[in-house]
């Protein structure tokens, strides 16, 4: 599909699905993603893939049924992402419910900064609209999208629902800066966090495979002194629930990739958990384990982490 294309079917559901009823809007998605299943393209047999990992005890009808059930909650958070411009405030607090949200209002009342990290679960934009509507906006970072009118309109959205939006990359502005800064000021960063297979990301294990997830939180805690709170979110018919789990600490030990590496598998471990409760709701249709790799990426992530692991003294020494 052409980027324009691409851009006037976003445009279109922006546009016109949030004037449909509901139940038709909801009926109309059930419809498409139980017409991408059946058609079983590449993204539903990673799909598959990826919850044989999750739940390997399933039969091949039961993780079928699994992977219907993912692919319609997948579709719910598109539904509800281009609805969510006209849902009122009462809507939103009717239909999210948060557990453990006294982890975060303690953390922000005592003027500390918070990064909120979750994975891609249920829907992310409903939970940031949620918590921006309790008072406290915050920043996350969006990675930049073709055509650019495309990301124009995505940042436009987010930034509808109160939240500031950096472009990771092609942007004027120093995102790991300004993310550091808003830590510092007291303020929220939330964070997509559950992928990285680019050379940047720390291996941990997940499911008892590994994989790479990204540095940045935790590092962004351990240089500011923010804390990190780890995310689920899932479906419960019609509400979406979410927990904010308990900090993540800063290990007393090790150097500075140690601690970073183990506060994001403690991440994961939270995660982990999570998605084993609701697989339906994550909503992971890449490669997301380092087996499923081609074998040259395999090779370049595993050599980066040599390179990464031999240049650490160096840069501990040097205090940087």
């Amino acid at each position: 599909m052409t980027d324009r294309l691409v851009y006037w079917a976003y445009a279109l559901g922006w546009g016109l699905l949030k004037h449909l009823p509901e139940r038709v809007a909801r009926g109309l998605f059930d419809r498409l993603a139980d017409f991408a299943w059946r058609r079983r393209g590449k993204r539903v047999l990673q799909l598959e893939a990826n919850l044989r990992r999750v739940r390997p005890g399933l039969d091949e009808a039961g993780l079928r049924e699994l992977s219907r059930a993912g692919m319609r909650s997948y579709l719910r958070y598109w539904m509800e992402s281009f609805r969510l411009p006209v849902w009122s405030r009462e809507r939103v607090a009717r239909d999210v419910q948060v557990e453990g949200f006294e982890n975060l209002r303690a953390v922000l009342e005592a003027g500390r900064g918070a990064v909120i990290t979750l994975p891609h679960m249920g829907n992310w934009d409903l939970a940031g609209t949620w918590v921006a509507q309790q008072g406290y906006p915050f920043t996350t970072v969006a990675e930049r999208l073709k055509p650019e009118r495309l990301f124009d309109r995505f940042v436009a959205f987010r930034e509808g629902q109160g939240m500031e939006v950096l472009a990771l990359t092609g942007g004027s502005v120093n995102v790991v800066g300004t993310l550091a800064r808003r830590l510092r000021e007291g303020r929220l960063v939330c964070l997509v966090g559950d992928r990285d297979l680019s050379e940047a990301g720390i291996g941990v294990t997940f499911f008892g495979e590994a994989t790479r997830m990204p540095t940045g939180p935790a590092a962004l805690c351990q240089r500011t002194g923010a804390a990190l709170l780890p995310v689920t979110l899932w479906y419960d018919g019609p509400v979406l629930r979410g927990r904010i789990h308990s900090e993540v600490p800063v290990p007393e030990e090790g150097d500075r990739k140690e601690r970073v590496r183990a506060m994001t598998q403690a991440m994961a471990d939270v995660w982990e958990q999570g998605v084993r409760e609701h697989p339906e709701d994550w909503h992971m249709l890449q490669r997301f384990w380092l087996a499923d790799l081609p074998v040259r990426e395999t090779v370049r992530a595993a050599s980066a982490e040599r390179v990464e692991a031999a240049a650490e003294p160096a840069a501990e020494a040097s205090g940087s």
